[in-house]
């Protein structure tokens, strides 16, 4: 499969080889395809670094353990196969490396699953960078679960259709940056770790501490992070228009000096 199959140039490592293009990995029958015992963990190669990608690798299989997958793959051969598969790949391309676990069979009880029949793979493909030119936000009806009713401590794709729990969101106001404390809601990733310990370190003080959806109203800037675009700017949130300010500019300022050194 090519290109030409509506996906991005991709390249797959499953059962002992690269294959080229959207392979496919599961059948009707698998579990994961209709009961979602499915774990995946997503780095990022641009501007050729990949920043934190052991911590992705290592997270990866820490996610197995908490849906009761098995952990096959060690991070440093997640490591090995990303570099593979990057060298698969121009230069100068933006890519997403997205290792994955997920059961192929039920257990006695047909909604557990057997974690023996854990598998595995490896899926690299071209994913460009998105411009920073903002987003826009308002307030969601839907509300994140908590750790009794969804796996919110691992990156389990059952979490990601109510997709707002993809997103982190920072706001600042009078010179002090604000974000969601970890509460048990959602996972608390790598790059808004990253991000956090960043500006702490070049004297920005960042505050965790619950917010509530005024507080976002009020708010004289706001930016988000995540894997997938970094760090962008929030430029609208319901018909307020917010610009783009000097904390969001150093977050991502810092952020592309870490990924480059």
């Amino acid at each position: 499969m090519s290109p030409a199959d509506g996906f991005s140039k991709t390249w797959t490592y499953f059962e002992d080889r690269w294959h080229e293009g959207n392979v496919p990995v599961m059948g009707p029958r698998t579990h994961a395809s209709w009961l979602c015992s499915i774990v995946f963990d997503g780095a990022r190669y641009f501007e050729g670094v990949t920043p934190d990608l052991d911590l992705h690798c290592a997270r990866v299989n820490e996610s197995a353990v908490k849906l009761y997958l098995k952990p096959l793959v060690s991070a440093d051969t997640w490591i090995k196969l990303a570099h593979e598969g990057i060298a698969k790949f121009d230069k100068d391309s933006a890519l997403y490396i997205r290792p994955m676990y997920w059961a192929e069979k039920e257990g006695p009880w047909v909604q557990a699953h057997d974690p023996e029949s854990t598998r595995w793979c490896l899926a690299i493909y071209e994913a460009p960078m998105r411009k920073p030119g903002g987003f826009s936000v308002t307030l969601s009806p839907f509300r994140r679960p908590t750790i009794e009713t969804m796996p919110v401590d691992a990156k389990a794709g059952c979490l990601y259709p109510n997709n707002a729990r993809a997103l982190f969101d920072f706001m600042a106001r009078d010179g002090v940056v604000y974000t969601p404390i970890a509460n048990g809601t959602f996972l608390a990733g790598i790059t808004r770790q990253r991000v956090i310990g960043l500006l702490r370190a070049n004297g920005v003080t960042v505050v965790e501490k619950t917010l509530k959806y005024s507080d976002f109203e009020s708010a004289d800037e706001i930016f988000s992070t995540g894997n997938y675009s970094k760090v962008a700017p929030v430029t609208r949130i319901d018909a307020r228009s917010i610009p783009i300010g000097p904390f969001y500019t150093k977050a991502r300022e810092l952020y592309w000096a870490f990924a480059h050194a």
